[in-house]
């Protein structure tokens, strides 16, 4: 593959807001997609620490159910249609990936390399986001539409509860996915000389 596809496909990874369940590939091969990602994402000192849950059809339903109870503790009763109506977007998608990370991987390595200690959580949200990053822009690649949430702390305790979540598993970001709906919207995009210093060159 060349240089020019993978930017390509890079420049094609948006946040689609109107999703359905109409997926352009299997469930199979979205399953395939977040398990390459997985395996061969990298991660400092090869922790693997990241860890996923993919929820297809009523469990990612489920999902978002749970979500418009918890934020409606939270939520003032006047204010929340226009949250509920988010919500319900999110929902009427066909699937979420559920992106963690396990607390006690990177304990072990902030207690054999005590050196390291108070980086070692900072470069697990990195491999964290190069995982969610992958999946994006691979199921963009397949035509599959997606935007990255991040509902956690609100919704943790609940979805810990309901598929029996490790007690050391973070919850880190939702990645919801489905049929396109409705096109992006316009980009905007900052100065690259303003963003980027060469030197040497």
């Amino acid at each position: 593959m060349s240089v020019q596809i993978l930017q390509e496909i890079a420049q094609t990874r948006r946040s689609l807001y109107v999703l359905n369940k109409d997926l352009p590939i299997s469930q199979d091969e979205v399953k395939q997609i977040v398990e390459h990602a997985l395996k061969y994402t990298p991660s400092s000192f090869n922790s693997q620490s990241t860890r996923m849950v993919v929820l297809f059809g009523a469990e990612h339903e489920k999902l978002w159910d749970i979500a418009i109870s918890e934020l409606r503790k939270i939520v003032p009763a006047d204010k929340f249609e226009p949250t509920e109506n988010k919500l319900n977007m999110f929902k009427a998608a066909a699937g979420s990936v559920l992106f963690f990370e396990d607390q006690e991987v990177i304990k072990g390595l902030q207690n054999q390399f005590p050196a390291y200690a108070a980086n070692f959580p900072i470069w697990a949200e990195h491999a964290n986001a190069m995982n969610q990053y992958t999946i994006w822009t691979t199921l963009s690649a397949a035509a599959v539409g997606a935007n990255l949430q991040h509902y956690n702390p609100v919704i943790d305790a609940e979805v810990a509860k309901t598929w029996n979540i490790p007690a050391n598993w973070t919850l880190r970001a939702q990645l919801v996915f489905g049929g396109m709906g409705a096109p992006a919207g316009e980009k905007s995009f900052a100065s690259i000389e303003e963003r980027m210093k060469v030197f040497g060159a």
